[in-house]
């Protein structure tokens, strides 16, 4: 849906997301009801015409020179790149085309493109952020001194901002790379690979004649995404291609009145969930003017602290009660159990590792698959729980500021805190903290009130 939503005096439109699942679809050409499986099923078919030409797009243009044309914002004649990535790749001539006998209509095509503009773009901020640690590169990479750090700080974009573990850990990956091969990576297209792409249909880059979402026209709560998917994995004519209507059940968290976008479509687990993009209004924000604050305070195992102040008129503070606590003692030492556990998983894989060397037939391999396969369940894990924290934490913090009527929420700024001089183990608990994810939650949660 195109159309704009309309705000009122005091109002502005915000844009978030949610997730829902497609459980079911009906295939409009046969009439065929079809379960969630066969869904997905094709689903995948049509993310997997999507990811191959998006890889080989990405590996064609993963070198800096093209990443900074894309992130320079203009073409060879000087005119301005449009916001769109898939128009701006057109815009330069970069096509990619489908498989040799596949078919697939132009919208397949501009959500590889969306996809791969939006990845070499994201790319910029490392490109400079390499650049400038190359740059300052220090006498001693285990420990920069004063100068060392404001050098390097100076030389990165937005560095007197950026966290010194962001620094820290790119300094480690190029004096790793430089014991490897004996030299310094010229950028980050030596330092690293070209991305992994993630498996998602990009259906914002997309018009009606490849998908469509409307609300239902009595019930608020459901919707009905329609969209084109192949019968087949290697689709041969246009005729190979069908319209699959899937009802959607909206989650509570969507507004009656929110104007919906096309969805990203994904396979999780042999289902196929979606990020339900919408459009409502909310108040605008103030960034000054507040008379009652919550101020957010970080710790251990009493993971976040809380209270609320007033600021008179003459200029005096005062507190309003006595402030609470959000204790996640449980929830954080399960948290240190699986890093534990991972962290023996991933040793022992490293030791099987250099024990099988080049020899594909060694009677560990299958081991180190089985390892593999559960260092992966242990890592899902670890990043369920710290979603479920991340999202636990930050309701928690708005329902507080909620309550107290309070207008802004003040949060104790540690980017700059490094763990080190407490113990391994202390060192380690404090710097695995999911203290930005719970920042960026409690932004997404508090831009509604």
């Amino acid at each position: 849906m195109s159309r704009k939503l309309p705000v009122g005096e005091g109002e502005t439109s915000r844009t978030a997301c949610a997730r829902g699942l497609l459980r079911a679809a009906v295939d409009e050409k046969t009439g065929e009801l079809m379960s969630a499986s066969l869904l997905a099923e094709r689903v995948g078919w049509a993310v997997d015409l999507v990811s191959g030409m998006t890889s080989e797009l990405t590996a064609e243009h993963w070198n800096n020179l093209d990443v900074d044309v894309l992130a320079s914002g203009e073409d060879a004649s000087g005119r301005k790149l449009p916001s769109n990535a898939w128009m701006a790749l057109r815009r330069l001539g970069w096509t990619v085309t489908a498989p040799g006998g596949v078919k697939v209509n132009d919208r397949i095509v501009r959500m590889a493109q969306e996809k791969v503009g939006r990845t070499l773009r994201s790319a910029k901020w490392r490109v400079d952020l390499t650049s400038g640690v190359l740059g300052a590169w220090p006498a001693d990479p285990a420990r920069r001194t004063a100068q060392e750090w404001d050098a390097v700080r100076e030389a990165v974009p937005g560095g007197q901002h950026l966290p010194s573990s962001v620094i820290k850990s790119r300094t480690r990956q190029i004096a790793a790379f430089a014991r490897k091969h004996g030299r310094m990576p010229a950028d980050v297209f030596q330092l690293e690979a070209a991305p992994r792409i993630a498996r998602m249909l990009l259906l914002s880059a997309c018009d009606g004649q490849q998908a469509t979402i409307e609300r239902h026209e009595s019930d608020p709560g459901r919707a009905l995404l329609r969209l084109q998917l192949p019968t087949r994995p290697d689709p041969c004519s246009y005729r190979d291609w069908t319209w699959i209507a899937c009802p959607v059940a909206l989650p509570p968290t969507i507004p009656q009145g929110a104007v919906l976008h096309l969805p990203t479509p994904r396979i999780h687990q042999g289902t196929v969930r979606a990020d339900l993009a919408y459009t409502h209004a909310v108040p605008k924000t103030r960034r000054s003017g507040h008379t009652v604050a919550l101020g957010v305070d970080w710790g251990l195992n009493t993971l976040l602290s809380a209270g609320t102040a007033r600021l008179h008129e003459d200029g005096r503070i005062t507190a309003l009660g006595s402030g609470g606590m959000f204790r996640t003692v449980g929830v954080l030492a399960k948290q240190h159990r699986l890093r534990r556990l991972s962290e023996h998983l991933q040793a022992k894989a490293d030791h099987y590792q250099r024990l099988i060397g080049d020899d594909t037939n060694h009677p560990l391999a299958a081991r180190t698959l089985a390892l593999t396969e559960e260092i992966r369940r242990v890592s899902a894990r670890r990043s369920n729980l710290n979603n479920a924290l991340a999202q636990a934490g930050a309701r928690w913090t708005v329902d507080q500021a909620i309550a107290a009527e309070a207008s802004v929420i003040y949060v104790e700024d540690l980017r700059s805190m490094e763990a080190r001089g407490m113990g391994r183990t202390m060192n380690t608990r404090l710097s695995q903290q999911v203290r930005g994810r719970i920042v960026d939650r409690m932004r997404h949660l508090a831009a509604e009130a």
